[in-house]
């Protein structure tokens, strides 16, 4: 199978949130910062994700690195919001904001949602080939759930000019 048709084939493919999370989890970036996907809802509305303290995350003061913070929450609002409006949106990330409020130690956790009232927002706004930046926010939490950190994650949004007919 050639390359170009090995790349069209892949970005048609639309993996089940199973497979999904297997394949997050083995990405590189995330196994070197220690950050495990416990979840994705079958209806990619919500996803969870655990870090745990290591070695490798860890910061001069032995706490979780703010990177590995910032990471763990990094894909997912993108990931729940495109798989939720189909391949005729694009969807980026914009900007992202994070507010360090406690010293991050042992296991941190993180739980993503959306709404279907919000996807439904998205569809309006963009209905005539506007763009649209939703501002989506997520608690890093510790295990007494407390707020170790907050992170704001603007998206853009829009939908995909209709192909040219031949």
């Amino acid at each position: 199978m050639s390359q170009k048709l090995k790349q069209g084939f892949m970005r048609n493919v639309k993996l089940g949130a199973g497979p999904l999370r297997l394949l997050m989890n083995l990405w590189p970036p995330f196994i070197g910062a220690g950050i495990h996907v416990e979840r994705i809802s079958p209806d990619y509305l919500e996803a969870s994700v655990r870090m745990r303290l290591g070695l490798l995350n860890r910061n001069y003061m032995g706490t979780h690195f703010g990177g590995s913070l910032f990471a763990m929450t990094d894909p997912f609002f993108a990931l729940l919001v495109m798989h939720n409006l189909g391949r005729g949106y694009v969807v980026w990330d914009r900007a992202s904001s994070i507010d360090y409020l406690l010293p991050g130690r042992g296991t941190v956790r993180a739980h993503f949602q959306i709404t279907t009232a919000q996807v439904d927002d998205i569809r309006q706004a963009t209905a005539g080939g506007e763009k649209y930046e939703p501002t989506f926010t997520v608690d890093v939490l510790n295990r007494q759930n407390e707020v170790v950190a907050r992170v704001h994650k603007t998206l853009y949004i829009r939908r995909k000019p209709p192909k040219p007919s031949s």
